[in-house]
């Protein structure tokens, strides 16, 4: 059987390394834009780098008065570890030689003002009762806060009253060198990768397999597939218009673009601070807004990262144009982008104001999240990569969707966030849909029984000694303590 692939980024190769994993005889193929893998929104500063499994992002855990919602937290956190074991899989196996090229152990915390100190206590509650967050601690008192996260700090005054979460096994993952490694460990498996090769349109043969058209420094080729994966980012959006699938219609692309403060520090500094701290998005700001100070890791060297500053860039990848855009449109999605703008206009208006903030506002809000920091480094700005979010149905959705045609042979990603934190959980889901047929191989589920030892979400969440097993063996293997 024939698989095609667009895009090898974290998505695309995750889906290729771990369908050739367990059916080495299917005949794989990845397409790319770019020139390398993981060049998009996978490269280390196109995105945060957080782990995400739910331990300071205060947007996965909403309040309603006084009731809090643990369920998004709680199934994001069993995706990452489901993720986990892939990872520790590829290196149990030596495709990748050291976990530090990749993933490093970072503090994971949570801080918040007086006015939402009783919000923190109360999720503090709700998660440390759940074995998933049973090492969490909650702290009011200032040296104990400094302790975990001095940054933020160092220059506050102590009288003003701050609250403060922490869980120490929280990490940071250079998501763009992971998926050049898979990428690699895929070629070596035998799947082949045609770099710089931009995939134009897609449709159905009369024989009922996938044509691609595409085009690579200026000539034209096409390739024909069995079965097409598009796990392209927001260039995914434009390849299902040109499909003709039924369901193409009910979806359109919302771009968000992104910068952040960046700063090179020394392996001392990153040890004094080692953490990613979350704070909590101002009033009417949307979830996407949460300022955080990230310890990164890229290449040994440490850098610290604040923002994110959103702006509205109608431009679907970050290296493409706005007619690219345009040119992806359809009549039938006027309304949905009209519906958007009409019933989320604090979101618009918040997505034009960042749009224009100058270095001088960024570093305003720098000093106010971490006072004295803006002048402790050499900070510049950077862009990061281009989010695109769901419209479906006119509505705009902020998580993923995994598509998924009638006769399961076409299948796609659509949206972001958590992304590619759980993106060896997603892609396993996906194939479950788009390749039913291998999973009924006994060699198939052995297979996937060594790569994942626990995939199952429900088992995760309700069974703790099951967890701490599986959740214990990865961590040594990551070399997270």
């Amino acid at each position: 059987m024939d698989v095609m692939i667009i895009g090898a980024g974290i998505m695309g190769t995750t889906f290729a390394t771990l369908a050739k994993e367990l059916a080495p005889e299917l005949n794989i193929t990845i397409l790319e834009r770019l020139e390398s893998a993981g060049e998009g929104n996978s490269w280390v500063f196109n995105n945060a780098g957080t782990g995400h499994e739910a331990n300071c992002e205060l947007n996965y855990t909403p309040v309603d008065e006084e009731v809090i919602s643990v369920e998004k937290a709680l199934k994001i956190h069993a995706q990452f570890n489901v993720a986990k074991q892939f990872w520790a899989h590829l290196i149990k196996k030596g495709a990748i030689k050291d976990p530090k090229t990749f993933i490093n152990q970072t503090k994971h915390c949570t801080i918040v003002s007086e006015s939402s100190i009783d919000e923190l206590r109360l999720r503090y509650k709700e998660m440390s009762a759940h074995h998933f967050f049973e090492n969490m601690r909650f702290s009011e008192d200032f040296d104990e806060i400094m302790s975990w996260i001095p940054y933020l700090m160092e220059g506050r005054p102590r009288h003003e009253k701050m609250a403060a979460t922490v869980i120490e096994t929280g990490t940071d993952v250079n998501f763009g060198s992971l998926t050049q490694q898979m990428a690699q460990h895929a070629q070596d498996l035998g799947v082949k990768i045609e770099y710089g090769t931009h995939v134009k349109r897609v449709h159905k043969s009369p024989a009922g397999s996938w044509l691609i058209e595409t085009e690579r420094h200026g000539a034209h080729a096409r390739y024909k597939a069995d079965v097409l994966f598009v796990g392209a980012g927001g260039g995914a959006f434009p390849i299902l218009k040109k499909s003709h699938l039924p369901f193409a219609k009910r979806f359109t692309g919302f771009p968000v673009g992104g910068r952040f403060l960046q700063a090179p520090i020394s392996a001392e500094q990153a040890d004094h601070y080692r953490a990613k701290t979350y704070g909590k998005a101002k009033v009417g700001a949307p979830p996407m807004s949460v300022p955080h100070l990230d310890l990164r890791v890229a290449d040994g060297q440490h850098y610290l990262l604040f923002g994110p500053f959103a702006s509205f860039k109608p431009v679907l990848e970050k290296g493409r144009g706005f007619f690219d855009y345009l040119r992806a449109m359809r009549l039938h999605d006027i309304p949905g982008l009209l519906n958007v703008t009409l019933e989320h206009f604090p979101l618009v208006k918040y997505l034009v104001s960042e749009t224009f903030k100058g270095e001088k506002s960024m570093f305003e809000e720098l000093e106010s999240f971490a006072p004295g920091l803006s002048k402790k480094f050499d900070w510049k700005p950077v862009h990061a990569g281009q989010r695109v979010q769901i419209i479906k149905d006119g509505d705009l959705q902020m998580g993923t969707e995994i598509l998924v045609s009638k006769d399961k042979t076409y299948g796609t990603l659509l949206g972001a966030s958590p992304g590619a934190s759980v993106s060896p959980e997603v892609m396993l889901r996906c194939l479950e849909q788009l390749l039913p047929g291998i999973f009924t191989k006994e060699e198939v589920r052995k297979a996937k029984k060594e790569i994942f030892p626990e995939d199952d979400l429900d088992t995760l969440a309700t069974n703790p000694d099951r967890y701490r097993e599986i959740r214990d063996a990865v961590n040594k293997q990551l070399g997270i303590a």
